[in-house]
């Protein structure tokens, strides 16, 4: 159930009306990192939760982002309001101006529409959890881009209240991450293959012409590395067993961690 109230959750205030700004804040209400996509992925996420608290903190959080759209929706249409009466306004997107009345439409700041294929919804709730963290956080330095290229100090005491309120659910999806008690690596319920799943592959080698070298980091020192596979003709041949079996290993088992080359720490050179 939803009623609509005619206040917004922040107060918008804007000195000097900037149609180029107000092109940009609709990648915020129609794009791909926008609120009506986190309102929409959220609230099919919650719709479709068995988890009794989590669909509570999904419909929360999916109702928010709708008041979020309200906010960033009427922010793009006060900066875009000149381009109803004039054409030097117009000419920075044609498409606002003339099909558009100047106003705000479900479409990103290049004038592509809205679409569903935004949306990350798998039904398992995890998996969707992890995708909200990450839509949180690219909203977030969208939001931090959007303060940087504006100049009203208004829109940017707006701007600011809804990149604050990205941190604030990334966290509260962080929480409710870790209290499903999961391992980070539990994904489902068919587990990975044994010996492949704990072999790195290390595809990229040599030093480049600009001085890309070979590194080491955590991901590729507790495990085994299997160097160059293309050029060996490294193949896995069987996947599905309770082994894995590798032109590497031969047999399929698992093999101890190993290093061909010295380990040093991840290093960039210009």
């Amino acid at each position: 159930m939803y009623h609509h109230i005619k206040k917004l959750m922040f107060t918008v205030r804007v000195g000097q009306p900037d149609p180029r700004f107000g092109n940009m804040l609709l990648e915020q209400f129609g794009g791909a990192n926008g609120e009506l996509a986190a309102a929409m992925q959220y609230s099919i996420q919650g719709l479709n939760c068995e988890d009794m608290a989590c669909k509570d903190l999904l419909m929360d959080i999916g109702t928010e982002e709708l008041s979020h759209l309200e906010i960033i929706g009427t922010l793009a249409r006060m900066h875009l309001k000149p381009m109803k009466k004039r054409a030097d306004a117009a000419e920075h997107d044609p498409l606002i101006a003339i099909a558009g009345g100047g106003g705000v439409a479900l479409h990103n700041s290049t004038g592509n529409p809205w679409t569903a294929d935004y949306l990350k919804v798998t039904g398992e709730l995890d998996v969707d959890l992890r995708s909200n963290i990450a839509a949180e956080a690219r909203a977030k330095i969208v939001y931090e881009r959007l303060i940087n290229f504006c100049d009203d100090p208004g829109t940017k005491e707006a701007l600011q209240f809804l990149m604050t309120r990205e941190i604030t659910h990334m966290r509260a999806f962080m929480q409710a991450l870790d209290n499903l008690g999961k391992h980070p690596l539990s994904i489902g319920l068919i587990p990975p293959t044994p010996g492949i799943v704990d072999q790195y592959y290390n595809d990229s080698t040599g030093e480049g012409d600009h001085g890309e070298v070979d590194t080491t980091g955590p991901w590729n020192t507790d495990i085994q590395v299997v160097e160059s596979p293309a050029l060996k003709e490294f193949q896995a041949t069987r996947a599905t067993p309770k082994a894995g079996r590798t032109t590497e290993d031969g047999n399929g088992a698992a093999q101890p961690p190993k290093r061909t080359r010295a380990t040093k720490a991840p290093t960039r050179r210009r």
